[in-house]
């Protein structure tokens, strides 16, 4: 993958790609207006049946509406639309990692993708750092199986608070943390990231997957001098 052999080539530079990375998730608008769950699934079966391949006229479909965006809520807010989880470098800001899932896709299932899809060189990921909506015992094992120090934060549970150590480890975690939030904002500003361009996840993949190489090649740029 090109954003492979980008990355490679800073790290060829000297650059550190991973020694540290920051985990995180936002929400994406659907490319489409919002309808219910209910209306998802008949348009869904809808469109397994001839008929809902092909427009008025018989012709194929050329554009079709967003069937693969759901419902969440955050804040207490409601949002239809999907949801990109990416991993930042911590050290350059460098995008080691972007994919897209329907909006209700839990954050916390993602972080072992996340971290897979973060390796671009044979030097290990050092640590990982993500807010508390990644606590969780699987995630825990998981960094701990694979070496990685845990920089999680922490939350409290139905049986104990968070100790004072704790809550200035998390003040810690969270100022590593701003690097992918960096990324969303920037993003957010200037490639409107904000919205789907397209229907598709895939097209939606790779749309952010080609931000990312640009991301990447300006910023590596800049700390190299060449920009």
């Amino acid at each position: 993958m090109i954003n492979n052999a980008v990355l490679q080539q800073f790290a060829r530079e000297g650059l550190t790609i991973n020694e540290g990375i920051a985990v995180e998730a936002r929400l994406v608008q659907s490319a489409s207006h919002p309808i219910s769950n209910e209306e998802i699934k008949q348009e869904r079966e809808r469109r397994e049946t001839t008929e809902g391949k092909v427009d008025k006229k018989g012709n194929p479909l050329k554009f079709s509406r967003d069937l693969e965006s759901d419902w969440t809520v955050k804040n207490e807010n409601p949002h239809y639309g999907l949801k990109e989880h990416a991993s930042v470098d911590t050290v350059h800001g460098f995008v080691l990692s972007t994919d897209l899932t329907p909006a209700s896709v839990s954050d916390t299932i993602y972080l072992p993708h996340c971290i897979a899809a973060s390796c671009h060189t044979k030097d290990p990921i050092g640590k990982v750092y993500a807010d508390k909506g990644y606590y969780g015992e699987p995630n825990r094992d998981f960094l701990h199986m694979n070496g990685i120090a845990d920089g999680i934060m922490r939350r409290d549970t139905k049986s104990t608070k968070l100790t004072d150590y704790e809550k200035e480890r998390n003040k810690g975690i969270s100022k590593k943390r701003y690097i992918v939030e960096q990324y969303f904002g920037l993003s957010h500003l200037h490639s409107h990231a904000f919205r789907a361009r397209f229907t598709r996840i895939v097209k939606n993949v790779l749309d952010a997957l080609f931000r990312q190489m640009a991301f990447n090649l300006f910023r590596g740029g800049r700390i190299l001098g060449t920009v």
